[in-house]
């Protein structure tokens, strides 16, 4: 019984150092590895680049008040639509305390002059007729009384610009701010109350209001010096804009920039495109947009996925299937390339089965 018992425990503990062995090996053994293939196909191959960029007006107007003052009366707001010379605004004149002293002085002084010279014209006009002084001195005392009169209208007019902003003879209102040109307000700046400052020689002045033509709109972008040697103006761009993704929008590129712009650390070229605008769609000022620039094409030809291409020596190889996982390499002459699928020029035919890389 104890013999039996012995051998049986021999036996179980073979059957372990067998098993075990078995595990070892088998974990060590490697899985035999299989590949898969494709086929080379036939499809359409487009070479693009893409220019980031914006749409715009081609005609926006910063329209400007004349004079200094507040804001009194505003007769439009964002999204109206303005033909020249609409009222846009009205503009309450605060005087300036020197420019208002200054011109008060200067039509005292024109007053003064001119009584002056009306005295001396009078007493100049009795030689005159008792022909002591000759015609030409007479007239010139004359020409002096006309300039005399002549500028206490101006003091005047001056004066009245200054406290209102508008003249009696002139009849010309420079405090009412109108429209320069047609088109739709896109921004109004400026509220009821609000501080504006004139445009002059040395300041450009507050923006009362921006007018736009929006029936002329452009797409203004930006193309990285790699790409734009191939492109040139005529060409037709693909819009795609955040906002309106569902929408197919096309223009035609009418500049490219003659010099390059640095930004991070690339040199970028300015595009601008004239689009063509749909009947139904409005396209708002400052829409965000991508433009596809086709710069090649190939239709239905025999292509395979460029991530199964093998570069070598400025050679492209494919690993191809002779049979039962066995696969040679073959050189091949590629064309067309969109980033995805390449072209085949020479080297496979349809049918053939290449390894995925």
């Amino acid at each position: 019984m104890k013999r039996a018992l012995g051998i049986t425990f021999v036996l179980i503990l073979i059957a372990s150092f067998i098993g075990a062995g078995y595990i070892l090996i088998k974990k060590s053994m490697k899985p035999e590895e299989v590949y898969e293939s494709t086929e080379p196909f036939y499809t359409d191959i487009v070479y693009k680049t893409v220019a980031t960029g914006t749409i715009t007006p081609r005609k926006e107007i910063d329209i400007k008040s004349q004079v200094s003052g507040v804001v009194e009366k505003l007769y439009i707001q964002a999204g109206d639509i303005v033909k020249q010379n609409d009222l846009l605004a009205k503009i309450k004149i605060i005087p300036d305390v020197v420019m208002l002293n200054n011109a008060e002085m200067r039509l005292k002084t024109a007053v003064i002059n001119f009584k002056n010279a009306k005295l001396e014209l009078e007493r100049q006009k009795k030689l005159y007729q008792e022909k002591v002084i000759s015609e030409q001195d007479f007239n010139q005392y004359l020409l002096n009384y006309q300039l005399a009169n002549q500028e206490v209208e101006a003091a005047q007019n001056n004066l009245e610009l200054v406290r209102e902003g508008a003249s009696k003879k002139a009849g010309a209102v420079s405090n009412l701010v109108r429209a320069t040109a047609t088109g739709m307000v896109l921004d109004v700046p400026v509220k009821e109350g609000t501080f504006v400052i004139e445009t002059n020689t040395f300041n450009e002045g507050t923006t009362i209001a921006t007018i736009a033509d929006m029936s002329d709109i452009i797409f203004e972008g930006k193309v990285d010096e790699s790409e734009v040697g191939k492109i040139k103006e005529g060409m037709e761009l693909d819009l795609k804009i955040g906002a309106l993704q569902d929408e197919q929008i096309k223009a035609i590129l009418e500049y490219i920039s003659p010099k390059g712009k640095e930004e991070e650390g690339a040199i970028q070229f300015e595009i601008r495109a004239a689009v063509k605008l749909k009947k139904d769609l409005f396209l708002r000022a400052g829409y965000s947009a991508n433009a596809d620039i086709v710069l090649d094409k190939r239709d239905s030809v025999l292509a395979i996925k460029e991530s199964d291409v093998l570069f070598e020596d400025d050679k492209s190889f494919v690993e191809v299937e002779t049979g039962g996982q066995q696969f040679d390499k073959q050189e091949v002459k590629l064309g067309l390339s969109d980033g995805i699928n390449v072209e085949v020029l020479e080297g496979l035919t349809k049918g053939d089965k290449i390894k995925k890389q």
